[in-house]
C-alpha cells in the first residue's frame, strides 16, 4: 500500500522587513575633519590643564570621540543637567565627561571645573558651540569658560560621510554599490542627521538602491519644506 503523499506545502513570500541592528559596534573613522581633535583626546589629560571642550556641529562625531575616550580612562559620563542631581564630591579624583555640557546650570559647571582643577580629575565639556559662546551670569565661571583649552570637530568630510551612509545602510541590511555612495556623498548636506534620513527613506521603499532611486529620493527631500 503507498503511503499517501505530502500535502504541497505553503508558498512563503519573503518579505524584506525594516529591522536595524542599533548595538551593531561601529568603527570611529577619522579624516581630516576631526584628527586633530582625535590626536588631543588619544593624549589628554597630558599634564596640559585638567579641563578640555571638545565642540562641533551636530552629526560630527563629538559625542562618539568623547565616549571613546571616556571608555579609556574610565570616567564618569553626564549629560547636560544630570550635573545638578550627583553629589560632586563623589567625583573627586575621577575623569567626569559632560555631553550638553552648555546645557548645565552655572553652578554645577563652576563646581565640576573646580573638582578638576583641584588634582587627580579631568574634566571633558562637549557641546556645538566653544564654551567662550555660551551664556553663563557667573563672573569666575565667564573667566574659567573664556581661558579654557578647546578641541573642535569640523562637519562631515567625504571620508566621514561616506563611512556614516555605509554604516546606516549596514544597521539595515542594505548593501548599495560603491557608486551610490560617491553620489549621495556628492550631494548630501554635510550633516549625519541627512545622511541618516535617506538612507531611512531608501530603505521604506523596499526596492533595490540605485543611483535613479537615490537622485528621487533626494528630489523629494528638496521639495519639501524646510
Amino acid at each position: 500500500m503507498t503511503a499517501p503523499s505530502a500535502p504541497p506545502r505553503p508558498t512563503v513570500q519573503q518579505l524584506r522587513l525594516p529591522l536595524e541592528r542599533h548595538g551593531a559596534a561601529e568603527a570611529f573613522v577619522v579624516s581630516a575633519s576631526n584628527a586633530e581633535a582625535a590626536d588631543v583626546l588619544a593624549r589628554w589629560p597630558d599634564g596640559v590643564g585638567s579641563t578640555l571642550a571638545l565642540h562641533g556641529p551636530p552629526g560630527s562625531g563629538k559625542s562618539r570621540l568623547a565616549a571613546r575616550w571616556a571608555e579609556r580612562v574610565g570616567a564618569v559620563p553626564l549629560h547636560g543637567v544630570e550635573a545638578a542631581l550627583i553629589d560632586p564630591m563623589e567625583l573627586e579624583g575621577r575623569p567626569v565627561l559632560l555631553d550638553h555640557a552648555q546645557d548645565t546650570d552655572d553652578e554645577s559647571l563652576f563646581h565640576l571645573i573646580n573638582l578638576a582643577d583641584a588634582g587627580g580629575g579631568a574634566l571633558l565639556l562637549v557641546s556645538r558651540a566653544p564654551p567662550r559662546a555660551w551664556s553663563v551670569a557667573l563672573p569666575d565661571l565667564r573667566s574659567r569658560l573664556d581661558a579654557m583649552r578647546t578641541a573642535a570637530i569640523d562637519a562631515p568630510d567625504d571620508v566621514i560621510l561616506s563611512a556614516i551612509l555605509r554604516t546606516r545602510f549596514a544597521e539595515r541590511s542594505i548593501a548599495p554599490s560603491s557608486e551610490v555612495i560617491d553620489y549621495l556623498v556628492r550631494r548630501l548636506d554635510r550633516s549625519a542627521e541627512t545622511a541618516a534620513l535617506v538612507v531611512e527613506r531608501l530603505d521604506a521603499l523596499h526596492r533595490p538602491v540605485t543611483r535613479v532611486l537615490a537622485r528621487q529620493v533626494l528630489d523629494q527631500i528638496a521639495g519639501e519644506p524646510a
